[in-house]
């Protein structure tokens, strides 16, 4: 060192000190993300301007870049929650959210970076409570389902949307009654399912019945004008044509030894 020039000495000490400066000043935003500039020197949290994008980003050395991940999340919330008749519901529910890009520097000013537990999760926790709340035991268990998860979705939405929040969807995952309000709900609708499928087949038995019913009717209504429209005279005609056709028939052997009542002659096989 002591061989070196005098000149050499702060030219070494520069580039040391500029070598710290641009390591303490360089920022690296990732995919997906997005930074809030805070000035020490100059206001604090920056929000009249867009955050830094993603990639590389000088800063004053004095001055601290916050990282937020600007991509959809994912939110869990369990919950206990109490049904319309009191009862307690135990309810699994997710959210997909974001913060909002052009207001990120507000979002961290007035939040902070845990928004999410501060703000997202209560919103939660009270839309659920609100929208259960209007709901039985057995609607939730059965029919009510995608009906309460779109209204948890609504009224949370209304309650973050001024928070620098975007609200993408509500999913709820499970809905977990106590045991014995599960099991008589099962029952009672075992025995509806059950009374629904007597009823279609006492309805399909009524509906065979009236056609038979008709069927035998309209056999009934032939007969009766088939009846209307023979004669003596035709049946006698009928007869002989039949009586006839009989006689000529190779298997018998026929012999013709009167007449009957009616007129017609009578005939005897070989038995």
């Amino acid at each position: 060192m002591d061989k070196l020039p005098k000149i050499a000495l702060p030219a070494i000490a520069a580039i040391i000190f500029l070598i710290i400066l641009i390591s303490k000043s360089a920022v690296t935003i990732g995919s997906g993300e997005a930074g809030v500039l805070y000035k020490t020197f100059g206001g604090g949290v920056v929000t009249d301007q867009p955050p830094l994008g993603e990639g590389f980003h000088l800063v004053a050395p004095w001055n601290k870049v916050y990282v937020y991940e600007v991509r959809q999340q994912e939110a869990f919330e369990k919950m206990q929650v109490l049904s319309s008749n009191g009862l307690e519901i135990k309810l699994d529910a997710s959210a997909w959210f974001q913060p909002k890009y052009e207001d990120l520097g507000k979002l961290h000013q007035e939040k902070s970076e845990q928004y999410k537990d501060r703000i997202l999760l209560p919103a939660i926790r009270s839309a659920a409570r609100s929208v259960v709340g209007r709901y039985t035991p057995e609607q939730l268990y059965s029919s009510k389902r995608d009906a309460i998860q779109q209204e948890i979705y609504e009224e949370t939405k209304t309650i973050v949307d001024g928070q620098y929040i975007q609200l993408n969807e509500i999913l709820v995952r499970d809905v977990t009654l106590p045991a014995t309000i599960k099991d008589a709900i099962e029952r009672k609708l075992k025995q509806e399912q059950e009374s629904l499928e007597y009823e279609f087949r006492l309805v399909t038995a009524q509906k065979e019945a009236e056609r038979q019913r008709i069927e035998a009717q309209g056999k009934a209504d032939a007969n009766k004008i088939l009846s209307a429209s023979l004669t003596d005279k035709i049946l006698q005609d009928k007869g002989i044509e039949a009586t006839l056709k009989l006689a000529q028939s190779p298997n018998a052997k026929v012999v013709v030894v009167g007449s009957g009542d009616d007129g017609l002659p009578l005939i005897l096989g070989n038995n």
